[in-house]
């Protein structure tokens, strides 16, 4: 089984809304084989705390704007490492320095990289 076409739209949307705020090393992953409980991982690192909160609250607005809300969200208050709960799509959105360290891209390795329509500032 494979991410739908709805979760890799939304997924879409995140990684533009996150590449409005020059977020870098922009990916999604697809996580349906291993995860049911959602689709699609998209992973974005900022370089410190203020942009991690800035590419929170845009992916949370551009998101509303298509009409998905935000089901939870955790880490705001300390902006290190922001994880945003849409149902078909997880955002995490980590301090680069968190992202290294936790390397949740290893963690996942197995899981295929969707093809995102933004290159991150980063490429």
């Amino acid at each position: 089984m494979t991410a739908t076409a709805k979760a890799i739209h939304a997924a879409n949307i995140a990684a533009r809304a996150a590449s409005d705020k020059l977020a870098e090393n922009i990916i999604a992953l697809d996580v349906t084989e291993p995860l049911p409980l959602t689709d699609i991982f998209v992973l974005a690192s900022g370089r410190n705390e203020r942009q991690v909160a800035s590419i929170a609250d845009e992916i949370e607005a551009q998101m509303l704007e298509e009409g998905i809300k935000t089901l939870r969200r955790e880490g705001k208050s300390q902006a290190r490492w922001v994880l945003l709960d849409f149902g078909d799509v997880i955002c995490h959105i980590m301090h680069e320095e968190d992202r290294m360290f936790y390397s949740i891209e290893r963690l996942w390795k197995d899981c295929p990289v969707i093809k995102l329509d933004v290159v991150s500032a980063s490429e």
